[in-house]
């Protein structure tokens, strides 16, 4: 294990950037979802460059696979040897104003080291509001990794008092909020021009706490190296009309993500289908699986009758 923890960046970009394409090639279904998303969010792009990002956006999975076991292994040392911080005074600035902090990012890069700088760095942990995966092993794994510095865990499904306990008592707090949520806990947003729901947890308690809200992100650049960007706070709207300012806020910081990944765009998670619900044809195969889904459900309601 410590062997594996020793193996050189350029030996872990090269088996990572092959296991990606492995997937890629492997996993005709997920192939398809990257590719839709990619045209659906830029459709000024060709066919061929359609491609090419969707090959590297697998390729950047395969290297985060392989870094994410690697910093599982890693002394503090070691992270801090294989990684860069840009923009530290943000963060620095904002520990001093001593009411928490909000941390804003996306599975952009290499999401997971995104959560351990801090400790390693500055020496302050951070709580990080996460959803349990369903595998309890990989969940178990998973866990041990994001705590292994001091960091803590918040379960998603009724953390907004944890959340609030973690700003008030001056901690830093820690969302991704790029991924779709129920119509009954989001708002309805842009992002990329097309509308989405989007969690208004941290505008929320950003405005609850007055806590300040900074972006930081993991990339990878050419040379392999994970760097970590620290960006300014965000600069929020704050009227006496709640409701509005939650969704004018929320919109501020998916603008935020949408920069980020529009600028290493085969580097973020297009994976998923972030448009299922305002553009369900978007994934034919989503919509035949849920109308299966649906008829078993009647058929088995009418058999209990």
């Amino acid at each position: 294990m410590h062997l594996f923890a020793a193996i050189p960046k350029s030996i872990i970009g090269f088996v990572g950037k092959t296991l990606g394409m492995l997937i890629y090639y492997l996993d005709i279904p997920h192939r398809r979802i990257v590719k839709r998303n990619l045209k659906f969010a830029f459709p000024e792009w060709n066919d061929k460059k359609i491609a090419i990002i969707a090959g590297r956006v697998f390729q950047n999975l395969g290297l985060t696979i392989l870094e994410i076991i690697q910093l599982a292994l890693f002394s503090k040392e070691d992270f801090l040897r294989n990684i860069r911080i840009r923009g530290e005074d943000h963060l620095l600035n904002a520990i001093e104003g001593g009411k928490g902090i909000i941390i804003i990012s996306a599975h952009l890069g290499n999401w997971e080291a995104a959560s351990l700088f801090s400790p390693c760095y500055f020496g302050y942990p951070i709580t990080v509001v996460a959803r349990r995966i369903e595998s309890g092993i990989i969940n178990s794994w998973i866990l041990k990794l994001r705590t292994r510095f001091g960091n803590s865990i918040i379960d998603k499904e009724g953390a907004l008092p944890e959340m609030m306990q973690t700003l008030r008592s001056g901690k830093i707090l820690a969302l991704l909020i790029d991924q779709g949520t129920k119509k009954s806990e989001g708002v309805e947003l842009a992002f990329f021009g097309k509308k989405v729901t989007v969690t208004p947890a941290a505008a929320m308690l950003a405005l609850r706490c007055k806590s300040p809200v900074i972006p930081v992100f993991c990339v990878r650049g050419e040379d392999q190296k994970l760097t970590i960007i620290i960006e300014p706070p965000v600069q929020l709207v704050r009227t006496n009309d709640l409701r509005d300012d939650l969704k004018t806020n929320t919109q501020i910081m998916t603008d935020v993500i949408e920069k980020a990944v529009r600028k290493y765009p085969d580097q973020w998670l297009w994976l998923h289908k972030r448009w299922k619900r305002f553009y369900p044809e978007l994934y034919p195969e989503y919509i035949a699986r849920r109308k299966r889904r649906r008829a078993k459900k009647i058929k088995k309601m009418l058999s209990e009758k």
